[in-house]
């Protein structure tokens, strides 16, 4: 029979018990009175035919209470769609499908044992009951083959063909983009569209050893250290001892031997001193061993920019205490830093002075050039800060993103804070019942958090171990200040090793971030001390590394009247990155309002606007824009301002890895859930023959059914009510009322 013709067409009665009854009981009650009723009129013919005219209205309203359709049957005027969707995302690359029959031959890729499958010569025993259509698909990013969108696949198909039969499902289920495919599978089993999913792959990971990441500052400085933290993944069975090499374009080469644990991850750090300034790429790779399956993920690349710093701090003191002393004299021996002094001397009625002291506090058009501020023993009263003063500083870290160091003393001025900008940026609650401090005759000493253990910041030496036992072995103080706890959002990197309140271990040493910068608390006095027996050693390297650390942001790119810096610091595909600008005026002044663009190239040559807005109207010259890296590699931005006329150009290395990994399991999970939701099959091996015989067992549609109902249809109303009225009219003619 041809698609679309009619295979059968019959009456259907749908009655109830009911309705059953009711119209046998009325027809039979009317056949009674009819009778009769001929009977009483002398047997006369006229009312013979009156009466059978009754009995078939009667007859007309039993059919029409029992509800009769005409239904017709056809075929469909197409065939029915059947879809087979193959993966061809990156991670089908992976070669790990093997032969049972061969068990010692290569293994083979997973895209390589889904192509037969996908064959259009293997499905011609079925194009006379199904039209077939064959797809490939993987994401709608770009590239396309970094990622895998099932629940995009399937949706697309379902939208795309009306009449779809059924899916076949080819794939490595390792799914990272896009909705999940259990979205899809409801809708299908909806539709009454079965998947038949084919998992191609091993469900166990093959050994390898992978570069996850290379921390590769955005800058670093000629003559000093530069730590490139790196993480390291490996899924070999057991421990590997492996030397890993970071070699620079100019020529330097560094090296390290680490053992990789069994099926674990290892976070480390490498050092390495710059010599001359300039763009420098490093490269951090790690050998083949170990039966170390996809070698290509073993090598990383990232650049960095090396430059001769200049750093400009602010020491803000009221008194020459010790800590102050030595503090300036670390700072004015390193070549990489300015320094200049503010001491009230309150009391006294003058400012100390001499070489690299100011006379008073720097002026709004000079305080946005210093990178970092220490606030020593210094409060918001008579002969020292003033409040507008404190404001300005809380506006420095928050717009321009400086550095603002806190080191509180044994006179407590840092209480008179409350109620001023700088109340909210201090990391710590102080006890105001003891605002001088506590001392004592025993030396107290710093016990690192487990993230101080980590931090840049305080490592001393090259190693975590060797770092902690530093810190552990460091002279003591006999001060330290009334810190309650830290506040929220902050973070300890070290507490009293012995002295607690009754919120835990005193915090001594906290940071946090406001707004763009970045703060550091420091709750003792007694730095100054560590020079006993090694001299500038551990001294000199800690207060470098804070002001590094500290002004880190600050010195990614500037120009003269603008500065670029961004968070993360490290970026990676897939982060919101967010981009800060400070534009000031031809004069000097932060820009209250302007036109800051950023012209974003990326690796592949697409390039994208993002207009930096103003951050509020009490910012101080920050402008501020998001901007979300998709590919990994260098991406140039260009920042331009129109109200200075200056453009501002630099480099952004966005680290990342690709969503589709080599050697990644395969997700049989994923693909059995899509198979049990829309009532389909899972079809374990790939094997064309089982697929095939999987699919034939698919029944046929139902042909369509057209159904009309004659007891609802308003011809059959009018033919009863035709009867009714000539029976109506034959009464009165033959003279029956």
């Amino acid at each position: 029979m041809n698609p679309g013709s009619a295979s059968n067409a019959t009456l259907v009665f749908q009655p109830t018990a009911l309705s059953l009854g009711l119209s046998i009981g009325f027809v039979l009650i009317v056949l009674v009175l009819a009778i009769l009723g001929w009977r009483r009129s002398g047997r006369r013919r006229g009312v013979a035919w009156l009466e059978c005219l009754r009995v078939l209205i009667a007859v007309a309203i039993a059919i029409t209470l029992n509800q009769p359709e005409w239904r017709e049957r056809f075929l469909p005027d197409h065939l029915p769609t059947f879809a087979v969707l193959r993966d061809v995302s990156h991670s089908m690359e992976t070669r790990d499908v093997t032969d049972p029959a061969r068990p010692g031959a290569d293994a083979g890729t997973r895209a390589e044992a889904a192509g037969p499958l996908a064959d259009p010569a293997l499905w011609t025993a079925l194009s006379g009951r199904l039209d077939l259509v064959f797809d490939t698909f993987s994401s709608t990013l770009d590239p396309a083959d970094q990622g895998t969108d099932l629940n995009g696949a399937l949706a697309k198909v379902l939208e795309a063909h009306p009449r779809l039969r059924g899916v076949l499902l080819i794939s490595d289920g390792d799914w990272n983009t896009g909705g999940a495919p259990s979205q899809a599978a409801t809708r299908l089993r909806v539709r009454g569209a079965p998947v038949f999913t084919v998992p191609v792959g091993s469900e166990s990971r093959l050994p390898d050893i992978e570069l996850t990441s290379f921390d590769v500052p955005a800058y670093g400085v000629a003559g000093k250290p530069l730590r490139v933290p790196f993480a390291i993944e490996s899924s070999l069975p057991r421990e590997q001892p492996v030397t890993i090499e970071m070699s620079s374009s100019t020529g330097e080469l560094v090296t390290k031997d680490l053992v990789l644990p069994a099926m674990g991850r290892l976070q480390d750090t490498l050092v390495w001193n710059p010599g001359a300034t300039g763009d420098v790429t490093l490269k951090l790779s790690i050998p083949v061993v170990g039966g170390d399956r996809f070698p290509a993920n073993n090598v990383l690349e990232a650049p960095v920019a090396i430059r001769k710093e200049e750093l400009r701090v602010l020491v803000i003191e009221s008194t020459p205490r010790w800590e102050f002393r030595y503090l300036r004299n670390a700072l004015e021996r390193d070549p990489g830093v300015e320094v200049n002094c503010v001491l009230f001397h309150p009391g006294l009625g003058k400012m100390g002075d001499g070489r690299g002291y100011l006379e008073a506090f720097p002026p709004s058009d000079k305080l946005p050039f210093y990178d970092v501020v220490f606030v020593g023993d210094v409060g918001v009263q008579e002969g020292q800060l003033t409040t507008d003063e404190a404001t300005a500083l809380a506006r420095l870290v928050r717009d321009q993103a400086s550095g603002l160091v806190f080191l509180p003393g044994f006179h407590g001025y840092q209480s008179s804070f409350a109620g001023t900008a700088l109340d909210e940026l201090y990391p710590v609650v102080l006890d105001t019942a003891q605002t001088r401090g506590w001392g004592s005759a025993s030396p107290g000493r710093y016990a690192l958090t487990e993230l101080g253990m980590r931090s840049l910041l305080t490592k001393l030496e090259d190693t975590d171990a060797e770092s902690a036992r530093v810190w552990a072995g460091l002279p003591g103080f006999q001060w330290y200040a009334p810190a309650l706890r830290a506040k929220a959002g902050t973070e300890i990197l070290a507490t009293h090793s012995s002295e607690s309140t009754r919120f835990g271990r005193v915090p001594l040493l906290v940071t946090k971030t406001f707004g763009a910068g970045k703060i550091l608390f420091m709750g003792s006095d007694g730095a100054w001390r560590w020079r006993r027996g090694v001299e500038d050693k551990y001294h000199y390297r800690f207060w470098g590394q804070v002001v590094r650390w500290m002004a880190y942001q600050r010195g990614m790119a500037q120009g003269d009247s603008l500065r670029l810096f961004y968070s993360p610091d490290r970026p990676r595909t897939g982060d919101v990155l967010t981009l800060n600008a400070n534009a000031m005026s031809p004069g000097g002044e932060p820009l209250r309002e302007g036109s800051v663009v950023a012209q974003i190239a990326t690796p592949s040559g697409k390039t994208s606007t993002v207009r930096l807005s103003p951050a509020g109207e009490e910012a101080w010259g920050l402008f501020t824009g998001g901007f979300t890296p998709t590919e990994p590699g260098e991406h140039r931005i260009q920042l331009s301002c129109a109200e200075n006329a200056s453009t501002l150009e630099t480099t952004v290395s966005v680290q990342g890895s690709s969503r589709e990994k080599l050697g990644q399991p395969a997700r049989l999970d994923v693909l059995r859930e899509i198979a049990l939701l829309t009532r389909g099959q899972l079809i374990e091996k790939p094997d064309p023959a089982s697929v095939l015989a999987a699919v034939s067992a698919l029944p046929d549609p139902e042909p369509e059914e057209r159904r009309f109902l004659l007891w609802a249809h308003p011809l059959w109303a009018g033919f009863v009510l035709l009867l009714l009225a000539v029976f109506w009219i034959g009464r009165k003619l033959a003279g029956t009322f």
